[in-house]
């Protein structure tokens, strides 16, 4: 079987066709959410491996959990589907010696993976090298994966990124700014299956844009506008993604744990764990930010993230669990986790001025707070299809101050996604504001 005997059918549009003409060695698709963009870059490495025997591509996210979960469904369900179940295509799960990827009858290659783990994805070469989400990377990690594209069985090397905008100084705006990408702007327009070659509306592209209709604020212009913009009244004027948010690492075991929660059903329950060293710095190193799950349920699988088969702790206990006020929660959450609670500090105004003072570099040139990339142990994908954070992170830059009639910020942020922005200052006051608390477990 050849892969003359598939069919594929795709209609590219706007920046989608402009991709599949250019020849430029580094291209950013970027856009609104729901344009396409992801789709269209896989189409364009999936064609390529069709068509040109022997070449050695790259799929990659910055994690390869957040890889598997979003961008491969996409391929398998959207864009190699025919190929797939006719044979030409086949999925390799990797072994010790090489990473798992799709293998094509015609000698051509995709692999496969995530930049948390790069030894296999970086130890080869290739012709065509795909980052989605590609804002999640640094732009040192954009021009380590240059290096890799070197295979020379195209007569053209490329690196395409997808993604949504970030703020104005993110190194993807700025790097096409100065001329070293080029950047095609994604527009609702090139979306078939949400507009029409009218213009107008498809049902599903109605029920898609109602969504992000209802955004506000820094998400509305991001996500639904295409703009690279900073959040009016950013509360953690501070944050740097690229200094604040750090690869994993093993934590000793001799460093403090901390476990805080603030609790939801409808809006996200959230669960932070987190390490101090012994300098004081705080790291947040596991997280749960779920929607819909009662608290005995959240508390089980708290235990299991963190116990093995026979009940065993795998990593030492936290120190304290420090909770949001809900008597009714706490209790439930005590009863089945077998530990007592404390309730957290949950003054606003010090326990932000707090997050603030830690997030400056120290004198070693090191923050006193970041986040552990991939923290997220799993996503919601009722938050996802909704376009709201799903984590602690994506929060930060769009906390905001909320502001009174006549455009003056209030000293009080917006009550608005910040659960993660919760448990992240209960953590702080709990440290920085707050006494020593005394744990006792529950038999």
């Amino acid at each position: 079987m050849t892969t003359a005997n598939v069919v594929v059918r795709y209609e590219p549009r706007g920046a989608a066709r402009e991709l599949f003409h250019s020849r430029q060695s580094e291209i950013a698709m970027a856009g609104p959410a729901g344009t396409g963009k992801s789709l269209a870059c896989l189409y364009r490495v999936h064609f390529a491996a069709l068509n040109s025997p022997g070449i050695r591509c790259l799929i990659a996210r910055k994690t390869a959990v957040s890889l598997g979960s979003t961008t491969l469904v996409t391929f398998e369900k959207k864009v190699a589907t025919e190929a797939i179940a006719s044979g030409i295509v086949r999925w390799y799960g990797g072994s010790a010696r090489e990473a798992a990827c799709y293998r094509y009858s015609n000698g051509s290659v995709i692999v496969v993976g995530g930049l948390d783990k790069p030894e296999k994805v970086l130890s080869s070469e290739y012709d065509l090298i795909f980052i989605d989400e590609a804002t999640e990377l640094t732009e040192t990690d954009w021009e380590t994966l240059g290096t890799r594209l070197r295979n020379g069985k195209l007569s053209w090397q490329q690196q395409i990124a997808a993604c949504n905008p970030a703020h104005p100084t993110h190194w993807i705006k700025q790097r096409a700014d100065r001329g070293g990408m080029v950047m095609l702007h994604s527009r609702h327009r090139d979306n078939p299956a949400y507009i029409n070659a009218d213009g107008s509306l498809t049902e599903q592209g109605r029920d898609y844009m109602a969504k992000l209709d209802a955004l506000t604020g820094v998400r509305r212009l991001r996500l639904r506008d295409g703009v690279w913009a900073a959040a009016e009244g950013l509360i953690y004027e501070g944050w740097d993604d690229t200094l604040h948010v750090i690869d994993p690492f093993t934590i000793p075991d001799q460093w403090t744990r901390w476990l805080t929660i603030d609790f939801g059903f409808t809006n996200p329950f959230c669960a932070q764990w987190w390490a101090e060293d012994g300098d004081g710095r705080l790291y947040l190193y596991r997280e749960i930010y779920r929607t819909r799950r009662l608290v005995e349920d959240h508390a089980k699988h708290i235990l299991k993230l963190v116990t093995d088969d026979d009940g065993e702790w795998t990593e030492p206990r936290p120190r304290a669990v420090i909770c949001d006020h809900d008597a009714e929660d706490r209790a439930t959450l005590e009863r089945h986790l077998g530990m007592s609670t404390s309730p957290a500090k949950k003054t606003v105004s010090d326990g932000i001025q707090a997050v603030q003072s830690r997030l400056k570099r120290a004198a070693d040139g090191r923050p006193r707070l970041s986040l552990v990339r991939g923290a997220l142990v799993e996503r919601d994908p009722e938050l996802e299809d909704a376009k709201r954070p799903t984590c602690t992170e994506e929060e930060i830059t769009g906390y905001v101050w909320a502001v009174k009639p006549g455009g003056v910020l209030k000293e009080e942020p917006v009550k608005e996604n910040d659960h993660g922005m919760d448990a992240l200052r209960y953590m702080v006051a709990e440290r920085d504001l707050g006494g020593r608390p005394r744990m006792r477990w529950l038999g």
